[in-house]
């Protein structure tokens, strides 16, 4: 008998990690897998559109900078009540990301520029030796902005003579 093997992602727990290939294919399926497990959870398409846009970025650095002939990356998704947070771990720990703006006419270079954009807080941790993991967070209820104060220092509505 034949038996089909197939990855289904779960929702039993707020978190989720996978290995993939150093490829561009594997960044591409980073992106989808994650989207995939983000919709599971019910969270906001905002909070959706931006870490897709974060773990396209991170994966394909990954795939891109931190690649090393059979060896994948690990994408890991947490989520709390409060923090998103997307990891992607490689086996190039020697080779940190360096933030920097490119020239108007390059045609790449701008991957933590967008993270930098997207993310609330990103970082990098090393370790354990060749590793590095690249995170970004992102806060899925922002703290309201107290409200500014009226700029003519009357009344919010109507005329102070409307009131007499």
């Amino acid at each position: 008998m034949n038996q089909e093997t197939s990855t289904k992602l779960t929702s039993t727990a707020r978190h989720f990690s996978v290995l993939l290939s150093s490829t561009p294919r594997g960044a591409r399926l980073a992106r989808i897998l994650a989207v995939s497990w983000l919709r599971d959870w019910h969270l906001s398409s905002g909070v959706i559109d931006t870490a897709e846009h974060l773990v396209a970025e991170l994966a394909a650095n990954a795939a891109t900078h931190g690649r090393l002939p059979g060896r994948d990356f690990r994408l890991a998704l947490d989520a709390t009540t409060d923090v998103l947070r997307v990891e992607v771990t490689d086996t190039r720990g020697d080779d940190l990301p360096r933030y920097a703006t490119p020239p108007p006419d390059a045609e790449s270079g701008r991957g933590l520029v967008l993270v930098e954009a997207f993310a609330d807080r990103w970082g990098v941790s090393l370790g354990p030796v060749p590793r590095k993991t690249v995170w970004a967070e992102l806060d899925l209820f922002p703290q309201p902005r107290p409200p500014a104060p009226p700029e003519h220092g009357g009344p919010c509505s109507g005329a102070a003579s409307s009131l007499l």
